[in-house]
């Protein structure tokens, strides 16, 4: 876990480079819907890891990726004016997948809520109807299997 004053810092990273995203970058590849969910400072303050979502599901974030990447100069900058530090770190953009993790663990938790509201009566009525089912197929093929007796 990392020390208060990394965390304060890499909060402060995340407040300008979402300022940055929103107002100062003119790159058409950068959506505005762009956001920084989650910054990562190394300990000698050299590397800022910025984890960037895109909320608009018609624009590609690799494109996102690339325009911020052709104005890491210009985030740089901006971070240096913002915070007087030793040495301005330099931004390392990925994208983040957590939203589309937590979208497709909704979407399970969804089904299962569904597939519990049927209650509990007509789920052993479905699980009974699958067993009798399964009972009757079982007796079919008893029934074409030849007796050791017959024989």
């Amino acid at each position: 876990m990392p020390n208060p004053r990394i965390r304060r810092i890499s909060e402060e990273v995340k407040k300008i480079v979402s300022q940055a995203i929103l107002i100062g970058i003119k790159d058409p590849r950068v959506s505005k819907l762009a956001s920084v969910t989650y910054v990562e400072v190394t300990n000698d303050l050299r590397y800022a890891t910025i984890y960037i979502s895109c909320f608009d599901p018609n624009h590609d974030i690799q494109l996102t990726i690339d325009g911020l990447n052709s104005a890491k100069g210009f985030i740089r900058k901006e971070i240096g004016k913002s915070m007087k530090l030793h040495y301005t770190p330099e931004p390392i953009f990925k994208i983040d997948h957590s939203i589309e993790h937590g979208m497709h663990i909704n979407e399970i938790i969804g089904q299962l809520k569904a597939s519990h509201a049927m209650g509990p009566e007509e789920t052993e009525n479905s699980d009974n109807t699958e067993a009798t089912a399964s009972d009757d197929a079982a007796e079919k093929e008893t029934d074409e299997m030849p007796d050791a007796h017959d024989e």
